[in-house]
């Protein structure tokens, strides 16, 4: 098992940026593809985006395409998603995720979750 603890969240305009990063322990990520994933208040829980375990493969959802980016640090055993031009539907908790093999888009398929942060974007 690995645990994810992830910071950065906060309150931020319409067009401002943040950095969200992921923290693990217990595990060295270089095992797991690494997932984001965000929930509104009232929605289900979406993909955002995915990083393969080296970081040669990322898949974004059609909202972050273009705005957000995906790295990790294996050495560090960290994940940052970087969020730009951001607007206020992309108000919502936001999860780190883990899984063995290759990046995937439904909660199901992850292992090992965060416990989330939060992030809000005013007009």
């Amino acid at each position: 098992q690995v645990q994810l603890v992830e910071s950065g969240g906060g309150l931020v305009q319409a067009g401002g940026s943040l950095r969200l990063s992921c923290a693990a322990s217990g595990r060295t990520i270089s095992s797991y593809a690494m997932g984001w994933f965000r929930q509104a208040p009232g929605k289900e829980r979406e993909f955002v985006g995915g990083i393969s375990r080296y970081g040669t493969n990322r898949d974004y959802a059609d909202s972050a395409k273009g705005r957000f980016t995906i790295s990790r640090d294996n050495a560090k055993n960290t994940v940052s998603l970087q969020m730009n031009n951001l607007r206020p539907e992309d108000t919502a908790v936001y999860y780190c995720a883990a899984k063995q093999r290759g990046i995937a888009r439904t909660t199901d398929e992850y292992e090992n979750w965060g416990q989330g942060t939060r992030v809000t974007v005013s007009s």
